[in-house]
């Protein structure tokens, strides 16, 4: 992926020196990336060919395990930053040459940037630059994040934590244990705005730094002690804006880094692909299921045509029943009306009774009742 950039650049390569440091390594880095700048330097276009090729190799006694849990827990960012100075200042001293005029530094696992980007950020003529730098996701985590969270503009609230701590504390963002309030660059990205828009920096972040070489001719470094209560490149911005260099973010300009899952995102997705096994495995079952089915009622066997006929044979003869039942209930009412007469022969009416009676007048009690 790094060699693939390299290749891509747009900015002449044989203006471009490369430099390397592999250091506490238990792989094989260093023979990889031999075997990579013999290809590179080999290529049959002119065009691809760098210049002046720089390999280091150096122990700085890196204890820290080079898992995404590991390298970014708070308790190792202290420790592990200092040592990063270090190493950047050891490879620095050894490589910078008098031709050089600018200085990039760029980390290995950046997935995505413009192949101008060295043209893109010298024409800004700053002396340190650095573009807003973020990561993809998944998209059940977001699809996004920012990620370089050490380029940022100073703050009250952080001032007033350093004076707080310790002379060797090293304060980082990013972290519940220090809340500094301060503007970060990369929350302040615009997707669709205009990516040459400055912001003035105090820390910067080591993605992505280009600097003018003057910078670290007039004694500017990686602290690798607590300055200001930072160190490594967040020191470098504050020391190098100390000394009067313009410190600039640039926060629409946006290269990606690579997205490595936590342990929280590996489980995540574990119990993803769990559950999409069984949900697989519930589909193909319903589908058989159906299929059964299907295979029962569009291709029925003799058994089938037996119980069809009896169906029938049962419904016909219930239909038969109820129109026999449906006759005898007709023959019964004109037996009725044989007895009750027609509208034109009405039958003889039987005499009523007649009752004459008298009412009763009930009288008061002691007189004699009468009648009328």
């Amino acid at each position: 992926m790094f060699f693939s950039h390299l290749r891509n650049l747009t900015y002449p390569h044989n203006l471009v020196d490369l430099a390397f440091l592999v250091s506490d390594s238990k792989d094989d880095t260093l023979g990889m990336l031999t075997r990579m700048l013999e290809e590179v330097q080999n290529d049959p276009d002119p065009k691809m060919t760098f210049g002046e090729i720089s390999v280091i190799q150096k122990d700085f006694g890196q204890k820290v395990q080079q898992d995404v849990e590991s390298r970014h827990g708070f308790a190792a960012q202290a420790g592990r930053r200092k040592l990063m100075a270090q190493a950047r200042n050891w490879l620095l001293s050894a490589t910078l040459r008098p031709t050089h005029s600018w200085v990039y530094w760029r980390d290995a696992d950046v997935e995505t940037a413009p192949r101008t980007i060295l043209e893109d950020l010298m024409r800004h003529d700053k002396d340190v630059i650095v573009p807003n730098v973020w990561r993809p996701l998944p998209d059940w985590l977001g699809g996004e994040q920012p990620y370089d969270l050490n380029s940022w503009q100073e703050s009250e609230t952080a001032l007033a934590l350093a004076e707080t701590l310790d002379e060797d504390a090293v304060i980082v963002e990013g972290y519940a244990e220090y809340a500094t309030w301060r503007p970060h660059l990369a929350y302040l990205r615009d997707p669709f705005g205009d990516p040459d828009m400055e912001m003035e920096l105090d820390g910067v972040g080591g993605v992505s730094i280009l600097a003018k070489a003057k910078v670290f001719r007039s004694g500017v470094h990686f602290p690798a002690f607590s300055f200001e209560k930072h160190a490594e490149t967040e020191a470098f911005g504050k020391m190098a804006k100390r000394m009067g260099f313009s410190v600039i973010g640039l926060p629409h300009y946006t290269i990606w880094h690579l997205y490595e899952p936590s342990v929280d995102d590996l489980r995540h997705m574990e119990e993803m692909e769990q559950e999409r096994k069984a949900r697989e495995r519930e589909e193909k079952e319903q589908a058989e299921r159906a299929e059964r089915m299907k295979a029962l009622f569009v291709e029925p066997g003799p058994q089938w045509d037996i119980d069809k006929a009896f169906v029938q044979d049962s419904i016909q003869t219930e239909k038969q029943e109820a129109g026999q039942t449906k006759a005898d209930g007709v023959t019964g009412a004109a037996e009725v009306k044989d007895v009750q007469g027609s509208a034109s022969h009405p039958a003889a009416a039987s005499p009523k009774p007649s009752v004459n009676a008298a009412p009763v007048v009930q009288g008061r009690p002691g007189e004699a009742e009468r009648s009328v």
